[in-house]
């Protein structure tokens, strides 16, 4: 894990209901210019992101859409 740089442009969850839920932020301007996708906890921004590659992220993502996990 690592804490990702404070510069970066954090983007919430579209699931995000806003009442402090389980909500993830990501920061998509590194997935265009380094490849990776990091992931935070919205109710901890000082915290430690995790960072997966850009692939790597689209392919869950696209498991997600399609069921592959089932519902949660």
């Amino acid at each position: 894990m690592s804490t990702a740089p404070k510069s970066l442009q954090w983007v919430k969850s579209s699931y995000s209901n806003g009442n402090g839920g389980n909500c993830i932020e990501f920061a998509p301007a590194l997935a265009a210019t380094h490849g990776i996708v990091p992931l935070r906890d919205s109710k901890d921004p000082e915290g430690p992101a995790l960072v997966f590659s850009a692939e790597g992220f689209a392919a869950f993502v696209a498991g997600v859409k399609s069921g592959e996990f089932g519902t949660v």
